[in-house]
């Protein structure tokens, strides 16, 4: 079989689609073949590599996707082959097996029961294990992949899977910020970049909540794509007098919450259109790792600044139940082989891609 991986940091052109060996499914795991996955930044950063975090190679990369069974490992009851999954980005590294396919020996069960309540309660994004496949570990970026039975979501029936791959991280992060900036119905919220795959989440889970939305945008199709998702004003964040546009449309108090994902080109302007007991919630940046905030302003407004990683696995089957209703829609950009790859990494780095790319082996 082939898979997507890197042997070195660099540019798209360290990409190479590669033969590697056909994994086996253990006990409690599951052999999937891989129908489709998405490109996030995640993938550019580890393939360009990230100070302080060393990636072991070759890494496979690819967060999230979907995928049909193949073959179901022993003790395996709920999957069989033919049945179609959505593959959870995330996992608790304590609950992976060990070098021989078998449950951690070293794993306490105190432990165990602490990994399983975290899944339920939805907070495992916040345990200290919690790890994202194609940064941590192998990807998805591949023609099969073997993984835990724990960490596949049944695909909903009429979903289409090149659809569907677009779905888990940038919805569970959106969620997660949303979550982490306990955004009400009456409130006014900021989305930055709402043309992204983040972005284009957040519009659309904080307008069913009830809140007001405005989105920024980088050109006339993106602010039409974001009105399309529902937000109610959309303004063009190329444009430094961004900030009092938003003003004016909040008859200027600002926005009490604001969702941003750009970093450094955006955050002088996210900052100013934060209204006095504001709340910020960063989950990255795509321009850049360092931003200025001036203290005074801060403090006597009395604003929040706030980090979000990820989101909760446990809301996933609502998220995609909420798609298979046509509540939410994931923007696929467009879908390409994986054999493609280096060209759609250019294509997400030179900002010419709205919502999300999806490879498909």
């Amino acid at each position: 079989m082939k898979a997507l991986r890197i042997h070195e940091h660099g540019g798209p052109e360290v990409l190479r689609w590669e033969e590697v060996e056909r994994p086996t499914p253990g006990p409690g795991q599951v052999l999937m073949k891989v129908l489709a996955v998405s490109i996030n930044h995640l993938d550019l950063w580890v393939r360009r590599g990230m100070p302080g975090f060393p990636v072991g190679f070759p890494r496979v990369l690819g967060c999230d996707g979907t995928g049909e069974v193949v073959e179901a490992g022993e003790g395996v009851t709920a999957w069989r082959p033919g049945q179609r999954a959505v593959l959870e980005p995330g996992y608790l590294a304590r609950l992976e097996p060990g070098p021989d396919g078998l449950p951690r020996a070293d794993v306490s069960l105190a432990e165990l029961e602490e990994a399983h309540e975290a899944r339920v309660g939805g907070f495992d994004h916040l345990l200290a294990d919690y790890e994202i496949r194609g940064e941590h570990s192998d990807g998805y970026d591949a023609e099969f992949v073997v993984l835990d039975e724990r960490y596949l979501c049944p695909l909903p029936d009429g979903l289409d899977p090149v659809e569907a791959a677009a779905v888990p991280l940038a919805f569970l992060t959106a969620w997660g910020m949303i979550e982490r900036a306990e955004l009400t119905k009456d409130e006014t919220v900021l989305v930055i970049g709402g043309a992204s795959g983040v972005g284009s989440a957040a519009i659309q889970i904080a307008r069913h909540l009830g809140a007001f939305v405005i989105a920024t945008a980088g050109s006339e199709a993106k602010r039409a794509l974001c009105t399309e998702l529902g937000a109610d004003a959309v303004v063009d964040h190329r444009d430094d007098a961004w900030p009092k546009e938003v003003k004016a449309l909040t008859e200027g108090a600002g926005c009490e919450v604001v969702i941003e994902h750009v970093g450094p080109a955006t955050w002088k302007g996210s900052m100013r259109s934060l209204a006095r007991l504001g709340r910020l919630v960063t989950c990255g940046g795509t321009t850049g790792p360092e931003v200025a905030i001036t203290l005074p302003h801060l403090f006597i407004k009395n604003q929040s600044v706030l980090g979000s990683t990820m989101g909760p696995a446990s809301a996933l089957p609502t998220i995609l139940d909420r798609v298979a209703r046509g509540i939410y829609r994931p923007v696929l950009d467009r879908a390409m082989p994986m054999a493609e790859a280096e060209a759609a990494h250019r294509l997400l780095e030179e900002r010419g891609v709205s919502g999300k790319l999806v490879l498909v082996p």
